[in-house]
């Protein structure tokens, strides 16, 4: 009777750690595929805002270098309108491209102009056209490049958005963790039964990493992504209002207007700081980006580990 009952015994406790192993497993297998999925996107994600952060430094240098343009042909216009008579009260009126072109032609004469040198004063004219195409260049750069960073801030945010431990696979983590839990206090009752323990340590000690994987540890992960997708929301408004402000600030119409000259320079002025901070929030997005890769290897090199041991 006694060796009856303690045979139940023995062939239970068995058939408690094979449950266990089993649960082990089905718990378990699957962290380390979605894991590696997020740590992928995550590693996707850094670089596309690396390269959004590229894009708007050069949209803030062509800024900074259109801005110097600008200046130079101030001073130069400025020059041609003290060598013509009247200047003053006729430059602000009319349409600056059409001025030079009545600077050009009086100026074959010499009659109205107070410069002994005409071919000077054309030289001058040339210049302007060259340096204004020039300022147009830069201006159309620093739009388009500041459209480009805008388009990697939009992938960003979505990106960041997605990439975080959801409900399912946090619960699925959690209930690893009370599995492994369980393997332990199963491989101690199956030794003191004398039963072959050598596979469940094996795997109870791949495994052992999920008892140290917190609510903190899965918050790192999650953080990350939610603050790379806060910073690339923002790069996204910096960068809409940036492109506009520096289309508008580029066009004919205020380009060549010389009476808007004053808003001329606060839209490129405008134009150039939304530039700034829409590469200050790729380059925020990017250090989140980086460090979630950190927070999600930290456990899926737990779950790979684990994985092995249970093939």
């Amino acid at each position: 009777m006694f060796f009856l009952v303690f045979c139940a015994r023995a062939g239970a406790e068995v058939y408690d750690l094979e449950n266990a192993l089993r649960a082990t497993y089905n718990n378990c297998v699957g962290i380390e595929d979605s894991l590696r999925d997020m740590k992928v996107m995550a590693g996707v994600n850094t670089a596309i805002t690396g390269v959004g952060t590229g894009l708007g430094i050069g949209a803030v240098v062509a800024g900074v270098e259109k801005k110097k343009v600008d200046a130079e042909i101030e001073e130069k216009f400025n020059t041609l309108e003290k060598l013509a008579y009247g200047a003053s009260s006729d430059v602000d009126t009319i349409d600056e491209e059409e001025w030079l072109k009545v600077f050009e032609q009086n100026n074959e004469s010499a009659g109205n102009f107070k410069s002994s040198e005409p071919n000077d004063n054309k030289n001058k004219t040339q210049e302007i056209r060259s340096l204004t195409e020039k300022s147009k260049k830069l201006g159309k750069w620093r739009t388009g490049l500041l459209a480009g960073n805008t388009a990697t801030n939009i992938a960003g945010a979505v990106i960041s958005g997605a990439n975080k431990v959801d409900l399912s696979l946090s619960e699925q983590i959690q209930n690893c963790k009370l599995a492994v839990q369980n393997l332990q206090k199963s491989i101690a009752q199956a030794e003191l039964d004398d039963v072959d323990v050598s596979e469940g340590l094996k795997i109870a000690d791949a495994c052992k990493g999920f008892l140290y994987i917190d609510d903190n540890s899965i918050a790192k992960i999650n953080n990350r992504a939610k603050g790379g997708m806060v910073s690339s929301v923002v790069g996204v408004g910096t960068g809409v209002v940036g492109v506009i402000t520096s289309a508008l600030a580029n066009s004919d119409k205020i380009r060549r207007d010389n009476s808007q000259k004053d808003k001329e320079k606060n839209l490129n002025t405008a134009a150039n700081v939304l530039a700034t901070g829409s590469s200050v929030a790729s380059a925020t997005a990017t250090v989140f980006n980086a460090t979630q890769i950190k927070a999600i290897k930290d456990i899926y090199v737990v779950a790979e580990h684990c994985t092995e041991a249970l093939r």
